[in-house]
């Protein structure tokens, strides 16, 4: 008998050949090469060959090692399970599908004949994630334990705790459907997957990396464009979403979004493509990763391992006779000297920088090497934002006295915010319709400037951020601590979330 190791046969039909039975006895049928054959491992042939002489199917029996043969296997599990989802609907599937309540029900995973438990609970993490709107997958491997965490609005919630060993085969799962290297498990691995609950199908980009303790993977749930809130449903305040409209009517300029990472940026940048995008316009993205996936824009993904930058796909977009173009992100000089260049010869150029405010939005590009006289003319219009979380309607009036001498040091801090009455804060509390995190859904806050001649002539002279500021706020620019100041007193966030998003910086 014939053995071959290390390969990754692929799975097909054979009429009257019972699939069940197959993996029940450890024998399936794989093509590798070009050739059918039947696939078993040297552990389980005893059983392979009492069932093969049941068949009659004149197919070679092969043997392999244990990672050929589950690999194969998976990709038979995998077949069946996605089928099983889309057949059935949410409501069908939603009891089924609770971490904890999969964990308690016995299920031994380990003793299991086949890893089919393991995939189930993998689609129920993805269906809980799904189902609570999370953005991220945190797969954490301890020393005796491991954890899954979810990142809802914005925050990290621990969802169930694992035995140490099958968080690994949890972590093997959702390598074999990214096409990761299952045996490979020191170094850093990334890859992408699709799943499909009830008919609908979400991207996951997936990354790995070994920890001390083993390894760890984090999912990022990447949306469709009908999840881009469009302008007015953003959040951010009349006035803001009056500014985006005045900004977006231009032909040509560079719109800046700044705030740290899962500030939202991303969002609004799509937000203001789709508010713009025409059939008679040609849109062009370099995104890291695509997020969003738009049908009537042109989306590219940038790819380093094939010198696929943001600086060198924004060369080849210019000549692709582009009316808008997105860049990701600005992260170097290189990629801020072409965007300018772009916006300077007829495109609107919407992009993203890493900084904490507006006025530092015109300094750090300085600070990357750009000229002031460039900036000036390019440059139309700056958003800072944040992702602020709103209160539950379980909210409850916050009695400590610790929290109003709190914001009497802020406001003695920022004097500007001497102008606002403060009559009661409140807290979070809890209750099950906000899975007892007492907050529910986010809201945009943003500070926003439209550029103008004067802020044009003092960036020229190559003005610091204060000046900046100053002369922002002189003409008529809300500032993102006025703006998070405002729901708080208004009893929309809490003082502690309000803190967290930039309230004391």
């Amino acid at each position: 008998m014939k053995t071959i190791d290390n390969i990754n046969p692929k799975p097909f039909e054979i009429e009257n050949f019972d699939i069940e039975k197959g993996i029940k006895y450890f024998l399936l049928p794989g093509i590798i090469n070009n050739e059918k054959y039947f696939f078993t491992t040297k552990e389980n042939l005893t059983d392979a060959l009492n069932f093969y002489s049941k068949i009659s199917i004149p197919l070679k029996v092969i043997l392999t090692d244990k990672n050929s043969y589950e690999r194969l296997l998976n990709q038979y599990l995998e077949v069946k399970t996605q089928k099983d989802l889309q057949e059935n609907s949410l409501e069908e599937i939603e009891e089924e599908l609770s971490l904890d309540d999969f964990l308690k029900t016995g299920l031994d995973i380990l003793q299991s004949e086949n890893s089919a438990p393991v995939i189930k609970f993998v689609n129920s993490m993805f269906y809980q994630a799904v189902k609570k709107n999370a953005s991220d997958i945190h797969i954490e491997t301890h020393e005796s334990f491991g954890l899954i965490r979810f990142r809802i609005d914005g925050v990290l919630i621990t969802q169930t705790k694992l035995p140490k060993n099958i968080t690994n085969l949890v972590i093997n799962r959702i390598k074999v459907i990214s096409n990761l290297d299952i045996s490979e498990k020191r170094i850093p691995q990334d890859g992408r997957t699709q799943i499909k609950i009830a008919k609908k199908t979400t991207d996951i980009r997936v990354s790995t990396i070994p920890t001390y303790f083993g390894e760890k993977a984090v999912l990022r749930l990447l949306m469709e464009s009908e999840n881009i809130p469009s302008l007015n449903k953003l959040g951010f305040d009349i006035n803001i979403t009056k500014g985006f409209k005045e900004l977006l009517e231009h032909s040509y300029g560079m719109i800046l979004v700044t705030g740290p990472t899962g500030s939202g940026k991303s969002t609004t940048l799509h937000s203001f493509l789709q508010t713009i995008a025409t059939p008679e316009k040609n849109i062009i993205t370099v995104e890291d990763p695509v997020e969003y996936k738009a049908n009537n824009i042109n989306q590219i993904q940038v790819n380093p391992k094939v010198n696929l930058t943001f600086a060198n796909a924004l060369r080849s977009i210019l000549r692709q006779d582009p009316d808008i173009i997105m860049v990701g992100e600005i992260r170097d000089k290189e990629t801020a000297t072409i965007a300018i260049q772009a916006a300077l010869t007829g495109h609107l150029m919407l992009s993203t920088l890493h900084t904490n405010n507006a006025p530092a939005t015109i300094t750090r590009l300085m600070d990357m090497g750009i000229e002031p006289f460039l900036i000036a003319s390019s440059l139309i219009g700056i958003l800072s934002q944040r992702l602020v979380r709103t209160l539950c309607e379980c909210k409850e009036i916050d009695t400590n006295k610790e929290s109003y001498e709190e914001i009497e040091k802020i406001i003695h801090k920022f004097p500007n915010l001497n102008k606002y009455k403060i009559s009661k804060l409140y807290k979070a509390n809890g209750c099950p319709k906000c899975n007892f995190t007492g907050y529910k859904k986010r809201r945009a806050v943003g500070e926003l400037f439209i550029m103008n001649d004067e802020i044009k002539e003092l960036i020229a002279k190559g003005s610091n951020d204060i000046e900046l500021k100053n002369e922002m706020i002189k003409h008529g620019m809300k500032t993102l601590k006025e703006n998070i100041f405002e729901l708080l007193i208004n009893g929309e966030t809490s003082l502690k979330e309000a803190i967290r998003t930039g309230l004391k910086d």
